[in-house]
């Protein structure tokens, strides 16, 4: 749980006119620090942005320049995870670079919209704006300011991560995958008649580090009949962090659930995890 959340407000709609940012940094799930300054964007500002954000010429008139900025954000992202809401800030960043001649610091971003969309159903397609979500989670917040913006995408990030079961590398791999697991066609494949597992008819549920067609192919490369669901046929159940909300108040997935009823009533089903099930069936993953 250890990110940093940024946000950037522009001068007008060239994102790379930067007029102010906002950093926040958080570690072990407690905001630890912060940081903010206005940036003389050495362009013009466009009335429609400063009625948004209330900046003008006259007060970055004595503002660091962007190159004398960067460094300081450089310190503080470099090497790390950055949350912030929606893509336009890390462009903000990236534009600003490349304007000012200057290379980019080497970090992964992570976006809170796109979290906030997998996390709650609620806000899957609309909704998830931050002030928003703070008036539905009742976070203290004003908008369009740089450094409450980023407080405000951290504090929600925060949530997902708590909510969800998912920790921040999961949900790098999250956001790269369907909002709604349940639109994904269903993953079915035939056994290799060679494997050493043929005959086993294997179900996934749960999110996993992998995308589902990727468990999918090796579980089939190895001998596994992959099914969508569980069914008297079931002889493996490889579970994945579960997302708890999706759960409706239970600690386990149907499937999950579904499973071990089964197995109550003699069904041989071997549950694994997904660590046990990578360990079998795709050797080149097995720690060295």
């Amino acid at each position: 749980m250890d990110f940093v959340a940024i946000d950037f407000e522009t001068a007008n709609a060239d994102l790379s006119s930067i007029c102010q940012v906002g950093i926040v940094i958080f570690r072990d799930g407690e905001q630890i620090d912060s940081w903010a300054t206005l940036v003389n964007p050495e362009d013009e500002f466009d009335p429609v942005n400063t009625s948004i954000h209330g900046i003008d010429e006259d007060a970055v008139s004595d503002a660091p320049v962007w190159k004398d900025v960067f460094p300081q954000i450089a310190r503080r992202i470099s090497g790390g995870i950055v949350v912030c809401h929606t893509t336009f800030d890390k462009t903000a960043l990236l534009q600003a670079c490349e304007r000012n001649h200057l290379t980019p610091c080497d970090c992964r971003w992570i976006n809170s919209a796109m979290v906030v969309r997998r996390a709650w159903r609620e806000f899957s397609q609309s909704g998830y704006g931050l002030n928003n979500l703070a008036r539905h989670f009742g976070i203290s917040y004003r908008a369009h300011d740089a450094l409450e913006d980023a407080r405000c995408a951290g504090l929600i990030m925060l949530r997902a991560i708590t909510e969800s079961g998912l920790d921040l590398d999961m949900w790098l791999t999250r956001v790269q995958q369907p909002i709604d697991s349940r639109s994904r066609q269903k993953i079915v494949r035939e056994g290799n008649p060679d494997g050493e597992l043929f005959g086993e008819v294997l179900v996934i549920t749960g999110a996993l580090s992998m995308q589902r067609t990727e468990a999918a192919d090796l579980a089939a490369e190895a001998g596994c009949r992959v099914d969508s669901g569980v069914t008297k046929n079931t002889t493996l159940l490889v579970v994945g962090n579960q997302d708890v909300r999706r759960l409706t108040g239970h600690e386990k997935s149907s499937k999950h659930r579904k499973a071990q009823e089964l197995i109550q009533r003699g069904q041989a089903i071997r549950i694994l995890s997904e660590r046990d099930f990578e360990y079998i069936v795709a050797p080149s993953l097995r720690p060295v």
